[in-house]
Formats: structure tokens, sequence, C-alpha cells
């Protein structure tokens, strides 16, 4: 039997990682991004809106859109302010200026007529770098280390050249022989020659198949075909072009008149030239013109150059792709591999985990599409925000009357049939059957083994329901008022948690929600959670207490229970030809009109409650005398505890009857 292989946890080390998004890194918080989302779909947000507000902000101490938009613009003002593209001329400058010195040094040691010629030819040198370089391509050196600085110049020239398309190539060829040299030029014709075949229609996947065999080490991206390779070349190249327009008019003469000393010899600049062809006929939608305007000090060789003008055009794709402002902007089109590259792990994780996010809201089916095609909060949205919003308002009447939010089904006691595990508080039978199987299922998996004792987690009660059903109308106003005061958010929670309490605790009622401003009209909660604020005037509630009463008469058996949340004294009804009548103050035959329909729900015994917001005295004065007229009640709750106050009294109407 082979030995296995060992490890040793003495010589282990431990750090932060640092390989990417943490593979152990919690799941996305769905509860929290629906919140957010919740939160401006309330305010009348769109849906869609609200989830590219979410998203360009971030939440949950993530980084938003926004926040990396920012960090890609950031570098890039940086690069640009701080570098210049004139580095290699100054390179050249310097390696000249030394060389023509050591020169003259060693001619002014020599006393023949030859040295004296010599001084002359170096006297007139042109003041330009590139005609300097050029006039000396044929200068015999008396100084050895002088002539070694001018092969230094040529050297650099064609390393610099070829790291312009083919990055890395500088440090490579660095101290390279003639050998070397002739390997480069021989790929370089090689590869000019398949992208031709190529563009004819010739080439054959053995022809990439051997050039990739002879020359791969060239290309350590390793591509699989020839388009893939045209890609990356093309990249480079275009970037190379962009910075030859980056450059000053005098700047691009010295460098096309360098360039023909590469290596000591036009060759490399022809095949490079050749090259770009090649690759602008392939690729003719990369930019090819554009030029960039640097104004720092930290001089950049061409190689350098030519890669952050790579890296400038990655970040505008970056700023644009995260910014998400264009027409069927999607965030799969953030390139996550080109963000790591750019800012960092760091900020492709967060890039990420916002994709993954939206999907998740997708694929879970909280956000769907309405018949018109438009994004819209799904029906288990609406419940997951109900009960947010449900879960709030019993932290607040547990915390207001000392109470606990009760899990009871029913107040009357009938049972379900159905047990649940026991809880503080709890008042109902056990489930004798239920908790002594608990019991003996838990002893049985324990080491210990029998005998069976009972433990408090075992126990479990028998449900009960309500024996009576109740039909429920909830009025909200949706007047200009309450979008100007505040109260246009509170009242949508307040009705988002009754709807989820009477849906998930008292299924047997019969809630039907009603929105009245200048007129009235029914809405069910997701309407109502997206509608948009209403900028008109009017507080029709002798409207919506027409259709609360149809609403109770089609539920005659049911408990009556109206809920009325205003903070406006009625100021318009509805005339018999079905059109709204507005005035203000109100006009007397409004007045009538709604004392009218709050008498016929009296007639029909509902309980009836107004929830007074605001101030406004002529309000007061209103519910109070239609409180005591209908023998209702008047509660005037902080916008804070709107819904405590509303599900408080809901839950009280219920008991009373």
């Amino acid at each position: 039997m082979a030995d296995r292989p060992s490890f040793d946890l003495r010589r282990a080390h431990y750090g932060r990682y640092a390989g990417g998004p943490d593979p152990l890194a919690p799941p996305v918080d769905l509860r929290e991004a629906l919140a957010a989302i919740g939160d401006q779909v309330l305010e009348g947000v769109s849906p869609r809106r609200a989830l590219r507000e979410m998203l360009r902000r971030g939440f949950a101490g993530r980084r938003g859109l926004d926040a990396l938009a920012e960090q890609a613009n950031r570098k890039r003002r940086e690069m640009l302010r701080r570098n210049n593209l004139g580095g290699t001329l100054d390179e050249v400058k310097r390696l000249l200026d030394a060389a023509v010195l050591e020169e003259r040094q060693e001619l002014a040691r020599a006393l023949d007529d030859e040295a004296r010629f010599a001084e002359l030819q170096i006297a007139e040198l042109s003041s330009s770098p590139a005609k300097a370089v050029q006039e000396l391509s044929e200068y015999d050196w008396r100084s050895g280390s002088a002539r070694e600085k001018y092969e230094q110049i040529q050297d650099l020239l064609g390393r610099e050249m070829l790291d312009q398309r083919f990055a890395g190539m500088k440090q490579a060829l660095e101290n390279a022989t003639d050998a070397d040299r002739l390997r480069v030029e021989e790929m370089l014709r090689d590869l000019n020659a398949l992208l031709e075949s190529h563009a004819r229609g010739e080439d054959t996947g053995q022809q990439f198949e051997d050039f990739m065999d002879r020359h791969g080490e060239f290309f350590p991206e390793s591509p699989d075909s020839v388009e893939e390779l045209i890609d990356s070349l093309a990249r480079r190249a275009a970037a190379a072009q962009r910075l030859r327009h980056s450059l000053t008019e005098q700047q691009r003469q010295e460098l096309d008149a360098l360039a023909q000393q590469a290596f000591g010899s036009p060759a490399l600049a022809d095949q490079l030239a050749r090259l770009d062809g090649n690759l602008q006929a392939a690729r003719p939608g990369e930019d090819w013109e554009s030029g960039r305007e640097f104004r720092g000090d930290n001089g950049m060789g061409l190689g350098e150059g030519t890669g952050a003008l790579a890296d400038l055009a990655e970040l505008e794709e970056l700023s644009e792709a995260l910014s998400q402002s264009y027409a069927g902007a999607e965030l799969d089109d953030i390139d996550l591999d080109a963000l790591a590259r750019q800012l960092g792990d760091e900020a492709a994780a967060s890039a990420k985990t916002l994709t993954e996010l939206e999907r998740a809201l997708h694929d879970q089916g909280l956000l769907d599409r309405d018949p018109e095609g438009r994004l819209r909060l799904s029906p288990a949205a609406m419940r997951r925000l109900g009960q947010t919003a449900l879960k709030d308002v019993a932290t607040q009447l547990s915390g207001r009357t000392g109470g606990r939010d009760t899990r009871r089904a029913g107040a009357a006691g009938e049972v379900t049939g159905a047990s649940r595990p026991w809880a503080f508080g709890d008042t109902e039978p056990w489930d004798v059957t239920r908790t002594v199987v608990n019991a003996v299922v838990r002893s049985a998996a324990s080491e210990s083994g029998p005998p069976v004792r009972i433990s408090v987690d075992d126990v479990e009660v028998t449900e009960t329901e309500q024996r009576t059903h109740a039909a429920v109308a909830l009025l909200v106003d949706i007047s200009f008022s309450m979008v100007m005061e505040g109260r246009w958010v509170p009242m949508k929670r307040t009705a988002l948690a009754l709807e989820h309490l009477v849906r998930s605790r008292f299924r047997g009622d019969d809630l039907q929600i009603i929105a009245f401003g200048r007129y009235a009209r029914t809405m069910r909660i997701d309407e109502l959670a997206g509608l948009d604020e209403v900028f008109e005037q009017g507080t029709n509630l002798h409207h919506g207490l027409l259709l609360a009463g149809r609403h109770l008469r089609r539920h005659p058996a049911a408990q009556p229970v109206v809920l009325i949340v205003t903070d406006g004294e009625p100021t318009a009804h509805l005339e018999p030809d079905g059109e709204p009548y507005f005035d203000y103050p109100p006009h007397p035959l409004t007045l009538a009109r709604t004392v009218q329909q709050l008498d016929a729900l009296a007639r029909m015994d509902a309980q009836i409650t107004f929830f007074k917001l605001g101030t406004d005295p002529g309000l007061a004065r209103f519910v109070d005398q239609m409180a005591r007229r209908v023998a209702g009640r008047v509660v005037a709750p902080e916008l804070d505890g709107l819904g405590a106050a509303v599900i408080g009294d809901y839950l009280t109407s219920r008991r009373r009857r």
C-alpha cells in the first residue's frame, strides 16, 4: 500500500485570503436588498428604478456601481495627471548625450588628423536626437563605452517598439543576442503571413498550430485560434496607435525617424507597420484614431505608454458599463476580469455580488413583469415586505403595551386539529401525543437513551381559530397633503402590515383597501405599494365610505370593521352623475353626504375608527363629532406609530365582538 502524503501543520501559514472573491463569504442577503428596494417603491419610485438606485448606491456595507465607477475615473485621471509619453525620447537623448560626451573626451586625447575630422562630425550633429542617431549610424566610434551606449539606443528602440505590440517584450529582450533578434524577426514574418492568409480565407487550423508550436513563447496568453490571437494583438496595436496620436507633432517625427534605427535596421519597423495594417484591417472597430492628453512629469516609454493607453481604454469601458446609463444596459456587461485588473479583486467581488443579487431577485421570483412588460415587485416580494412591516408593528405594540406578539390563530379557542411548538406566554392546552412523541424521538437520538424525560423543547400546544370572521375596510387618504406632509410611506407600510396580518393569521377575514383622494377606488396591496405620489387636491371620504359599504354588504355574516386613515376633513363628494365635486372650505353638501354614508355604516353595526394624522383643527372637530355620532373611536398616532395603532385597533375590534 502506497504511503499517504503527509502534511505538517506546524509549517502551515495563515493569512488574509487574496485569491479574489472569498469562496466562504456568506450569500447575498435578499431581505436587506428587498427592504432597500421596497422603501423606494413605497415612496412611488418604479421597481426598475429602485433596483437600479440600490445597485448604484450599494447596500449593507457593499460598494455600489457609482463608487466603483468613481474609483475607475479617479485612476484614469491620476494616470493622465502624473505621466507623460516622452520617456523613450528622454532616454534616447540621455544615452546620446552620454555617448557623444565620452567620444569627445576620447577624441581630445588623440593627436591624429582623423580625430580632428571626427570632432568636426560630432560638432555638426543635428540638434534633433532622431537625426543625430541616424547621422551616427555609419560613424566609426573610437570610445568603446560610447559605442556601447549608441548600441543601447538601437536596442532600446527595438525593445520599446516590440513592447508596444507584445507586452513584456522589453524586459524579455534585455541583453538579447543577435540570434534572439533574428527569432523575433522570423516570428513577425510568420505572424504577418498567417494574418494575411486568414484575411484571404486560406489559413487552416494546422497552420495556426504550427505557428504556435514555433513561436508560442511570445504569446503567454495562449490563444486557441487565429481570431483570439487577433483580438489580443489588435487591442494592443490600437493602443499603440492611440499613443502615436497622443504625441506632439515633433515627438511623432522624432519617433518615426528613430524607428528606422531599431536594432540597427529598418526591417523591424517595416514588419511592425505591416502587422499594424493587417490588424487594423481585421479589427476596424477598435479605436485606432483617438488620443489622450498626458500632463504629468513621469515619463513613460513606448511600451509602458501603450500599456497605459490600453488601461485607459479599459477604464473608460468599465466606467461606461458601471454607469449603466446607456440603452439596454445590463450588469453582465461589466467585465469582471478587467475590473479585477484595474481596480483589484475587492472591486470585482463587489460587482459580482451586485450581479448575483440582481439575478437572485429575478430567479427567486421577487421581481416579475406586469402584463404590459413593466418590472414590478412580485406577490412573493409583497409578502416579504408585509412580513417585515408587521414585524416592526409587533415590536412597537410589544414595547408600548408590554404585550407580546401572539401567535394565536383565533381568539375564540376552537381547536383546528393542528399543533405547534409551545412559546412563552401560550395558554392553549398541550397536545400530549405530539409532546410525548417529541420526547421519545429526542431521547432515542441521544447517547444516554431511556428513560424518557420531557423537555420544554418537546412541548407542543393545540392551535385554535376564531369562530367568526370580519369584513374589514381600510380607507387610506391619498390626497395631496399626505404626500406633502411625509405621510405617504407610513400609510403604505400600515396597509402592508394589516394585509399581511389578515392573510397570514386571520385568513377567514375579508380585507378591502380603499384609497380616496379626489375620488376613491379599491386597490390590491401591490397597486397601493407601487402607487405614485398623487398631486391632486380633494379628500373624497364620501366616495370611500360608499365603497366600504358595498364591501360590508357583500359579507353580511361577517363582523364589520371600518378603519379610516386621513389627515384632512372631507373636501369632496361624489355627484349623482359619478363626477367628484371639490370645494374648500368643505361645502355643507359634502359634509352632509359624508355623514349620510357614515350613518349607513353605523346601521350595519360597523365598528368605525378614525386615525387622525396631523393637527388640523377642522379635521379634529369633524372626526370627534363623527365618532360620537356613530359610537366610533378617534386615534391620533404619531407617524411612526400609525401601523401599531391600526393593527392594535383591528385586533381590539375583533375581540370586542
